[in-house]
């Protein structure tokens, strides 16, 4: 995709969320925190993703 197809692209999208009306937006703002849970920080904390941070930087992956 061109940058200008993408600028395009976007611009359509945000136009499109900003005619939505507020509910329908609170409705999607739900559903998505509903659906899209990160449970490893959630659980335990950042600690785990730092720990796989250091480990991908130590073996060079």
């Amino acid at each position: 995709m061109k940058g200008n197809d993408y600028l395009r692209y976007m611009t359509e999208q945000v136009v499109t969320y900003l005619d939505l009306p507020k509910e329908e937006k609170r409705k999607r703002k739900k559903r998505y925190k509903r659906t899209n849970k990160v449970y490893q920080s959630r659980w335990f904390g950042v600690l785990p993703f730092t720990f796989k941070l250091w480990y991908k930087k130590r073996n060079g992956k």
